[in-house]
Protein backbone atom coordinates (compact mmCIF):
# COMPACT_ATOMS: atom_id res chain seq x y z
CA UNK A 1 0.00 0.00 0.00
CA UNK A 2 1.25 3.56 -0.62
CA UNK A 3 2.45 4.97 2.72
CA UNK A 4 3.20 7.91 1.50
CA UNK A 5 2.87 11.06 4.21
CA UNK A 6 1.87 13.39 1.49
CA UNK A 7 -0.48 11.14 -0.51
CA UNK A 8 -3.47 13.76 -1.56
CA UNK A 9 -1.59 16.63 -1.22
CA UNK A 10 0.26 18.89 -3.57
CA UNK A 11 2.50 21.27 -3.14
CA UNK A 12 1.45 25.27 -4.60
CA UNK A 13 4.29 27.90 -4.49
CA UNK A 14 5.73 26.14 -1.32
CA UNK A 15 2.63 25.82 0.37
CA UNK A 16 1.20 22.19 1.03
CA UNK A 17 -2.13 21.97 -0.49
CA UNK A 18 -4.84 19.84 0.71
CA UNK A 19 -8.15 18.22 -1.23
CA UNK A 20 -9.68 21.01 0.65
CA UNK A 21 -7.73 23.81 -1.13
CA UNK A 22 -9.31 25.33 -4.29
CA UNK A 23 -6.01 25.21 -5.69
CA UNK A 24 -6.06 21.53 -5.70
CA UNK A 25 -4.98 20.49 -8.85
CA UNK A 26 -7.93 17.29 -9.10
CA UNK A 27 -10.74 20.02 -8.88
CA UNK A 28 -8.79 22.83 -11.20
CA UNK A 29 -8.46 20.01 -14.21
CA UNK A 30 -12.17 18.96 -13.29
CA UNK A 31 -13.41 22.91 -13.38
CA UNK A 32 -11.67 24.03 -16.38
CA UNK A 33 -13.11 20.68 -18.08
CA UNK A 34 -16.62 21.86 -17.05
CA UNK A 35 -16.44 25.31 -17.50
CA UNK A 36 -15.05 24.84 -21.55
CA UNK A 37 -17.89 22.50 -21.95
CA UNK A 38 -20.53 24.86 -20.08
CA UNK A 39 -19.11 27.86 -22.23
CA UNK A 40 -19.33 25.64 -25.40
CA UNK A 41 -22.51 24.50 -25.03
CA UNK A 42 -24.11 28.05 -24.48
CA UNK A 43 -22.00 28.79 -28.09
CA UNK A 44 -23.48 25.92 -29.56
CA UNK A 45 -26.99 25.62 -28.43
CA UNK A 46 -28.89 27.30 -31.32
CA UNK A 47 -27.81 25.01 -33.39
CA UNK A 48 -29.70 22.29 -31.83
CA UNK A 49 -27.03 19.72 -31.22
CA UNK A 50 -26.15 18.44 -27.74
CA UNK A 51 -22.66 18.23 -26.24
CA UNK A 52 -23.00 14.35 -26.56
CA UNK A 53 -23.90 14.73 -30.37
CA UNK A 54 -21.05 17.33 -30.66
CA UNK A 55 -18.39 14.94 -29.55
CA UNK A 56 -19.24 11.99 -31.45
CA UNK A 57 -19.01 14.25 -34.87
CA UNK A 58 -15.77 15.35 -33.74
CA UNK A 59 -14.30 12.10 -32.93
CA UNK A 60 -15.75 10.19 -35.74
CA UNK A 61 -14.80 13.01 -37.90
CA UNK A 62 -10.77 12.41 -36.43
CA UNK A 63 -11.21 9.08 -36.34
CA UNK A 64 -14.43 7.13 -38.76
CA UNK A 65 -15.03 4.19 -38.32
CA UNK A 66 -15.01 4.01 -34.27
CA UNK A 67 -17.28 1.60 -32.88
CA UNK A 68 -20.48 1.92 -31.01
CA UNK A 69 -18.71 0.57 -27.86
CA UNK A 70 -15.81 2.90 -28.69
CA UNK A 71 -18.57 5.86 -28.65
CA UNK A 72 -20.00 4.46 -25.69
CA UNK A 73 -16.70 4.74 -23.88
CA UNK A 74 -16.28 8.15 -25.27
CA UNK A 75 -19.14 9.58 -23.50
CA UNK A 76 -18.69 7.37 -20.35
CA UNK A 77 -22.41 5.96 -21.30
CA UNK A 78 -23.80 2.29 -21.33
CA UNK A 79 -23.48 0.24 -24.67
CA UNK A 80 -27.58 0.54 -25.07
CA UNK A 81 -27.55 4.09 -24.59
CA UNK A 82 -25.14 4.78 -27.23
CA UNK A 83 -26.85 2.66 -29.48
CA UNK A 84 -29.73 5.10 -28.93
CA UNK A 85 -28.08 8.23 -29.55
CA UNK A 86 -26.55 6.97 -32.81
CA UNK A 87 -30.14 5.55 -33.77
CA UNK A 88 -31.18 9.04 -32.98
CA UNK A 89 -28.16 11.03 -34.97
CA UNK A 90 -28.19 7.60 -38.09
CA UNK A 91 -31.89 9.21 -38.46
CA UNK A 92 -31.05 13.13 -38.74
CA UNK A 93 -28.86 11.69 -41.06
CA UNK A 94 -25.64 12.56 -39.51
CA UNK A 95 -24.35 8.74 -39.05
CA UNK A 96 -24.15 6.27 -41.50
CA UNK A 97 -23.07 2.30 -40.06
CA UNK A 98 -21.31 0.60 -41.95
CA UNK A 99 -20.34 -3.39 -41.35
CA UNK A 100 -16.77 -3.95 -40.05
CA UNK A 101 -15.22 -6.37 -42.92
CA UNK A 102 -13.81 -8.60 -40.11
CA UNK A 103 -16.49 -8.69 -37.42
CA UNK A 104 -20.07 -8.97 -38.82
CA UNK A 105 -20.94 -8.22 -34.74
CA UNK A 106 -19.43 -4.47 -35.27
CA UNK A 107 -20.64 -1.67 -37.24
CA UNK A 108 -18.18 1.09 -38.00
CA UNK A 109 -19.67 4.86 -37.82
CA UNK A 110 -18.97 7.31 -40.29
CA UNK A 111 -20.14 10.95 -40.87
CA UNK A 112 -22.35 12.15 -43.55
CA UNK A 113 -21.93 14.85 -46.01
CA UNK A 114 -24.38 16.43 -43.48
CA UNK A 115 -22.27 16.22 -40.36
CA UNK A 116 -19.36 17.10 -42.11
CA UNK A 117 -20.36 20.20 -43.01
CA UNK A 118 -21.90 20.27 -39.45
CA UNK A 119 -18.55 19.94 -38.32
CA UNK A 120 -17.01 22.74 -40.85
CA UNK A 121 -19.71 25.09 -39.16
CA UNK A 122 -19.38 24.18 -35.40
CA UNK A 123 -15.21 23.31 -35.11
CA UNK A 124 -14.13 27.39 -35.42
CA UNK A 125 -16.60 27.96 -32.43
CA UNK A 126 -14.71 25.00 -30.64
CA UNK A 127 -11.33 26.82 -31.17
CA UNK A 128 -12.63 29.71 -30.37
CA UNK A 129 -13.83 28.88 -27.16
CA UNK A 130 -10.20 27.40 -26.32
CA UNK A 131 -8.43 30.37 -27.54
CA UNK A 132 -10.83 32.41 -25.55
CA UNK A 133 -10.18 29.78 -22.21
CA UNK A 134 -6.19 30.20 -23.22
CA UNK A 135 -6.03 34.27 -24.06
CA UNK A 136 -3.87 34.94 -20.41
CA UNK A 137 -1.29 32.42 -21.64
CA UNK A 138 1.69 33.21 -23.59
CA UNK A 139 2.50 30.58 -26.78
CA UNK A 140 5.42 28.81 -25.02
CA UNK A 141 2.83 28.58 -21.82
CA UNK A 142 0.27 27.09 -24.08
CA UNK A 143 2.75 24.57 -25.49
CA UNK A 144 3.95 23.29 -21.73
CA UNK A 145 0.02 22.97 -20.61
CA UNK A 146 -0.38 20.72 -23.56
CA UNK A 147 2.75 18.83 -23.06
CA UNK A 148 1.89 18.76 -19.36
CA UNK A 149 -2.10 17.68 -19.76
CA UNK A 150 -0.53 14.91 -22.63
CA UNK A 151 1.97 13.25 -20.09
CA UNK A 152 -0.62 13.27 -17.63
CA UNK A 153 -3.12 11.61 -20.27
CA UNK A 154 -0.73 9.07 -21.29
CA UNK A 155 -0.05 8.22 -17.59
CA UNK A 156 -3.59 7.41 -16.90
CA UNK A 157 -4.44 5.77 -20.15
CA UNK A 158 -1.38 3.29 -18.68
CA UNK A 159 -3.32 3.27 -15.47
CA UNK A 160 -6.60 2.66 -16.97
CA UNK A 161 -4.86 -0.67 -18.86
CA UNK A 162 -3.29 -1.79 -15.84
CA UNK A 163 -3.66 -0.28 -12.33
CA UNK A 164 -1.02 -1.20 -10.28
CA UNK A 165 -3.00 0.24 -6.88
CA UNK A 166 -6.01 -2.15 -7.64
CA UNK A 167 -3.43 -5.20 -8.40
CA UNK A 168 -2.01 -4.53 -4.91
CA UNK A 169 -5.11 -4.62 -3.62
CA UNK A 170 -6.64 -7.65 -5.40
CA UNK A 171 -5.87 -11.24 -3.31
CA UNK A 172 -4.32 -13.07 -6.79
CA UNK A 173 -2.57 -9.46 -7.91
CA UNK A 174 -4.38 -9.48 -10.74
CA UNK A 175 -6.50 -6.41 -10.06
CA UNK A 176 -10.01 -5.97 -9.21
CA UNK A 177 -10.87 -4.75 -12.79
CA UNK A 178 -9.42 -7.90 -13.67
CA UNK A 179 -12.07 -10.62 -14.71
CA UNK A 180 -9.92 -13.59 -13.07
CA UNK A 181 -9.81 -10.99 -9.65
CA UNK A 182 -11.82 -12.49 -6.57
CA UNK A 183 -13.79 -9.15 -6.70
CA UNK A 184 -17.55 -10.87 -7.42
CA UNK A 185 -18.54 -7.43 -8.98
CA UNK A 186 -15.51 -7.40 -11.11
CA UNK A 187 -16.39 -10.66 -12.65
CA UNK A 188 -20.39 -9.43 -13.20
CA UNK A 189 -18.55 -6.36 -14.90
CA UNK A 190 -16.56 -7.38 -17.19
CA UNK A 191 -19.66 -10.03 -18.88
Amino acid sequence: MLCNSDVGYQFFEGYRVSPDDDRYIGYTITDVGRMLRTVFERRVRDLGLTRAQWIIIARVHRRPGMSQSEIADLIEIEKASAGRLIDRMQAKGWLERRPDPGDRRINRLHLTADAERLHAEIWPLAEQTVDDALVALEPDERVLLSTLLLKVKGRLQSLNAFDPVLAERAPDGLGADTPDAEDPLATVAAK
